[in-house]
């Protein structure tokens, strides 16, 4: 393999921002702040939240949490 290529998917990011996340992703860690159903959410959001560490079950992570708190802090100094 050559350097920089990892042999395993990563399990949490370094330096993710709420846009690198899709709308979808954006919309899960948005219902899950209002404590809404997981059964609400896209599957394919969910799974892809939990792969990289802002998500643990049916909860925000503390890297998620962070992240939301950021996203609304930009949007209301805008």
């Amino acid at each position: 393999m050559g350097a920089g290529v990892r042999n395993e998917p990563r399990c949490a990011m370094d330096g993710i921002s709420w846009s690198d996340l899709d709308a979808d992703e954006q919309r899960a860690i948005a219902m899950f702040a209002d404590g809404v159903s997981t059964a609400l959410c896209d599957p394919i959001a969910l799974l892809t939240l939990r792969r990289i560490g802002l998500t643990s079950g049916t909860r925000l992570t503390l890297m998620g949490e962070q992240l939301l708190s950021a996203a609304v802090r930009r949007a209301f100094a805008a």
